[in-house]
């Protein structure tokens, strides 16, 4: 992996956690073989690896991601039961 392309997509990211997600998920995609998914979205690769070409992409806003809001839990209420007779 080229380490400019990784330092100008983890500042398009922010999270390194979220950046190897989506790294990984492309590269499976484009070494999947099959499908529009698998075709790269540069005009371009020439000799590039997969990886990297999923950081291209990221660093040219080709391949976008959503961070879901966080939702806050609650536990559920305990119903009493009645006695059996």
């Amino acid at each position: 992996m080229n380490a400019e392309l990784t330092k100008k997509a983890l500042e398009k990211v922010g999270n390194p956690n979220i950046l190897i997600n989506l790294i990984s998920r492309r590269v499976r995609q484009l070494n999947s073989g099959g499908g529009a998914l698998s075709r790269p979205l540069l005009a371009d690769v020439g000799n590039m690896g997969a990886a990297d070409i999923a950081l291209t992409e990221i660093v040219e806003g080709k391949m976008g991601f959503e961070i879901p809001e966080p939702v806050e839990l609650t536990r559920p209420s305990l119903k009493k039961r009645g006695k059996k007779r």
